[in-house]
């Protein structure tokens, strides 16, 4: 195990569990390609967990292994103790690229899930009006698609999946293509969100995929750190929220960004310190 990483606990009964994970790939030129190598990881229920790392070092792999959507070569990965073979209304997922249906109204895409679930239509449009309304497009519920900002279209996409109701939600660098200040609100409507569903029914698991590293830090309980399919680091975000621009400049959190930055290969990577392994 990788120094700093946190230990799977054989007793505990997390809401992911991931056991010895691998994914080799074939190229076309018949080259074998290992994206994923020996993964084993637990995720306890409610915790936002950024999943950090270079290009092409298996963090997207892993999320669609765990959505159902790609299989792995080798071990098992368990949701709330089933284990994964296939996509399940228990798992949410926002993607890189904008994946809202261009025939449908904003609306209307919001409570497609919900639909497919049976959901009776004025029930299903009352939880698709206080979603959208939760992340700011309510006066825009009967537009196209086409017609909005990419800053909008992912607010509908994060509206979609937490009124889908799953408990586990994984975002692919949902934000990556976005301007700063679109980014830093769809940050607060992320995070206010999911804090109002712990009011409710329990905090949903979050697994959010980034390259950016002021990113991780301001949203996470805990940061994964991959690196050529290898899990390197994992560690604890312990710094109260909300988290501005002023607590990035805390010394546990730029502490935590050379960290970082060093496994990204942008600084020398500096020996752990005591009691900074899983702070």
């Amino acid at each position: 195990m990788p120094e700093g990483c946190a230990p799977v606990e054989a007793n505990a009964t997390p809401k992911i569990a991931i056991r010895a994970v691998s994914r080799r790939f074939r190229r076309a030129d018949g080259q074998t390609v290992d994206a994923l190598a020996d993964i084993s990881l637990d995720i306890p229920a409610g915790e936002f967990v950024c999943l950090v790392g270079a290009s092409g070092c298996g963090k997207s792999t892993l999320l669609q292994i765990i959505a159902g959507l790609l299989a792995a070569s080798a071990g098992t990965v368990r949701v709330a103790g089933s284990i994964v073979a296939g996509p399940g209304p228990e798992r949410g997922m926002v993607f890189q690229k904008d994946s809202v249906f261009p025939w449908f109204r904003v609306i209307d895409n919001v409570e497609y899930g919900l639909r497919c679930r049976g959901m009776k239509r004025a029930e299903r449009e009352a939880l698709a009006r206080h979603y959208l309304e939760r992340v700011g497009l309510a006066h825009v519920a009967r537009a196209w698609p086409r017609e909005l900002s990419g800053g909008m279209l992912k607010r509908v996409a994060v509206a979609t999946v937490f009124a889908n109701g799953a408990d586990v939600l994984m975002l692919d660098e949902p934000f990556g293509a976005l301007d700063y200040v679109t980014r830093h609100q769809l940050h607060d409507v992320l995070l206010d969100l999911w804090e109002e569903s712990g009011a409710q029914t329990g905090r949903r698991t979050i697994l959010f995929v980034t390259h950016d590293v002021d990113e991780a830090l301001t949203l996470a309980d805990r940061i994964i750190v991959f690196r050529t399919g290898r899990l390197v680091d994992d560690f604890r975000v312990a710094a109260p929220r909300p988290r501005t621009t002023d607590s990035l400049l805390l010394p546990e959190l730029v502490a935590h960004k050379h960290r970082l930055l060093g496994h990204l290969g942008l600084e020398r990577l500096p020996p752990p310190r005591p009691g900074m392994a899983n702070a």
